[in-house]
């Protein structure tokens, strides 16, 4: 079954466009200008990372660090202004945390290249090297706070994460800046459209002269710098490094990647489709909390929706749809 291109490249707005219209009459509260601010503010940390899986899944590959990359670079980013400021360095805050906000980004995407490097140089899947990297960045963000949060961040750091820029959160106006820049580079560049070639054919793309191995690093490197990123606004929000924050946001922000039409089998996506995806399920959630849905219920939702998407993105693609046939013959 094929559905008619001008439909499929818009069903998804237009599911979000009924869905808003629907919450605004049984939400109470959910049509005003600060529930939109808080629907954005809610999605931005997830959607910036979700902006770079997108571009891993396009390549073939995933990342399941991500989550526990974000509690990292919020402890990480703490521990080395405490550091920095304590008695053996004296530095002042003002320069003590650009300094940890740079280690940390460097980490983060060091991290990723690492993965990316076992990927491609050790033949070690992303699947297992990020999985293994998840349970690592975990345990060390507890030995790093021992267990309790850091406190070391002077008051106006929370205006990184915890601030507004004429009126609209400073994490949302991060959101919307790296949309720009990542919908930029995936459709009118050559690193763009080297991502889009390996993801749907590796030894192809190795043949005609693309670097397959600088694309997978590249683009884990890209969302693990993203994931830190998120974390350092996240540290700023809650002016802490918390070991336990974000559990569970790598299965989200891949959710909203797959929501928004980026196919798991790689070669295919777009960062328009995540933006949407990442608001569609960021509306979901608020519309329900609104509605005072019980949150186990809201995870039944949000799984059926996963399952949804991808039946929606097998019926859209004429291929995928011509081997689902096959299957049943």
């Amino acid at each position: 079954m094929t559905i008619p291109t001008a439909f499929r490249h818009s069903f998804l707005e237009l599911v979000l466009l009924v869905l808003c219209v629907l919450l605004a009459f049984i939400a109470p509260g959910f049509f005003t200008a600060a529930n939109a601010l808080n629907v954005l503010r809610n999605v931005s940390m997830q959607g910036i990372i979700a902006l770079g899986m997108t571009a891993v899944i396009i390549a073939g590959e995933i990342d399941l660090s991500v989550g526990s990359a974000v509690a990292f670079a919020g402890c990480w980013t703490a521990y080395i202004t405490g550091l920095l400021t304590g008695p053996g360095f004296g530095l002042p805050a003002g320069l003590a945390v650009p300094v940890a906000i740079v280690l940390a980004a460097a980490t983060g995407c060091a991290l990723g290249g690492c993965a990316g490097i076992l990927r491609t140089r050790f033949g070690v899947p992303s699947f297992i090297s990020t999985l293994a990297l998840m349970t690592g960045l975990s345990g060390a963000a507890e030995l790093i706070t021992n267990g309790f949060p850091l406190t070391p961040f002077p008051g106006w750091y929370n205006v990184i994460g915890g601030g507004y820029l004429l009126g609209v959160p400073v994490p949302a106006l991060v959101f919307v800046a790296v949309f720009a820049a990542m919908h930029l580079v995936m459709n009118n560049t050559t690193f763009g459209r080297a991502v889009y070639a390996v993801g749907g054919n590796a030894e192809a793309s190795r043949l005609s002269g693309i670097d397959v191995r600088r694309i997978k690093v590249t683009v884990l490197a890209l969302t693990s710098t993203f994931a830190a990123m998120a974390g350092i606004m996240q540290s700023s929000e809650i002016m802490s490094g918390t070991a336990t924050t974000a559990k569970g946001w790598e299965l989200d922000v891949i959710a909203a990647v797959i929501i928004g039409g980026t196919s798991l089998a790689g070669g295919a996506g777009t960062i328009r489709g995540t933006m949407v995806g990442v608001i569609f399920l960021g509306v979901i959630i608020n519309g329900m909390t609104l509605l005072n849905v019980n949150e186990y219920w809201q995870h039944i939702v949000r799984g059926a929706l996963i399952l949804g998407a991808v039946l929606i993105n097998r019926m859209q693609s004429p291929r995928d749809g011509a081997d689902a046939s096959r299957e049943r013959r």
